[in-house]
């Protein structure tokens, strides 16, 4: 039910233009940036108190500040969101299958929207140094294909993280496969609270952070998810912009913004130093409010 699959990616129409399909290392801001998109909704969804426990073995490189960034948003026992258009998120996705990879974790993944790409996780895979095949055999992908295959998927979900251990827990839009049209509203939202209790179980079973992606419409298409799911880490936002693609996360208000690069271009972040800004060599230079001066 769990095996590993290989899917021909050219099935699929690609949804980022090939030039926006890798994101280069990121920045993280110390000074206001504009907002990435509506501010998320405290009410919703209850963040869990601090401290939170540190994952047992490391999920994600530490070594480079996109993987460092979006590592301090997982944490075991709980749950964390990532929600926004899904040409945004999945790309993110598919880089953490890589890094968690190169970081020797292993990642059990429930795949509900059925878009999974293993040749563009093989590139970024071998964009990090490592050989094209290693993300794909270091993750366990189970797939459903009626909304009752699903919710079986998510109660065996436990059993199955106990038999092959990951490092991460992932759930990649589960909602998709409960709005078929055969399925009636009240048994749509009956199901979806059923699939939030069980999420809530697994997180508190196992010591493993679990990663839940929702595209348009957010936390709405997920009855039950924000008062009967789990408990919850963080809850980051994606917006895209013009050659932007912006992140928010909750917990800290912490901004994030990623730029696209040219293949082989390298960033002054890689230097350190708090820099606050990585823009492509292409770009025309920017007014400063300084007085150039001759000789």
């Amino acid at each position: 039910m769990f095996d590993e699959e290989t899917i021909d990616p050219l099935a699929f129409a690609p949804e980022l233009a090939p030039d926006e399909e890798s994101y280069p290392l990121p920045v993280d801001r110390d000074r206001p940036v504009a907002p990435a998109g509506p501010a998320p909704a405290a009410g919703k969804l209850r963040l869990a108190p601090r401290p939170r426990a540190r994952p047992a073995r490391p999920i994600l490189p530490t070594d480079l500040p996109l993987f460092a960034w979006l590592g301090r948003r997982l944490a075991p026992h709980e749950a964390t969101l990532f929600t926004g258009p899904s040409v945004a998120i999945e790309p993110m996705l598919e880089l953490l299958y890589a890094g968690n990879a190169r970081a020797r974790g292993r990642i059990s993944l429930l795949e509900g929207a059925n878009r999974f790409h293993p040749y563009r996780i093989g590139e970024q895979g071998r964009a990090l140094g490592l050989d094209a095949t290693e993300p794909l055999r270091c993750l366990r992908l189970a797939r459903a294909f009626t909304a009752y295959q699903m919710v079986a998927l998510v109660d065996g979900w436990a059993a199955e993280a106990r038999r092959h251990p990951p490092t991460l827990l992932i759930g990649h839009d589960l909602p998709a496969l409960f709005t078929a049209v055969e399925l009636p509203d009240d048994e749509r939202e009956a199901l979806l609270r059923h699939v939030a209790r069980s999420l809530a179980r697994l997180v508190r079973a196992l010591p493993i952070p679990l990663l839940l992606t929702l595209g348009p419409g957010g936390v709405a298409r997920f009855p039950g998810l924000a008062d009967e799911g789990p408990r919850w880490a963080d809850w980051v936002t994606f917006a895209r912009g013009p050659g932007t693609l912006s992140l928010r996360a909750m917990r800290d208000d912490a901004r994030l913004t990623l730029v696209p690069r040219p293949a082989g271009q390298r960033g002054i972040e890689e230097f350190g130093g708090g820099a606050e800004e990585v823009i492509a060599w292409d770009v025309p230079p920017r007014p400063t409010g300084r007085r150039s001066r001759s000789g």
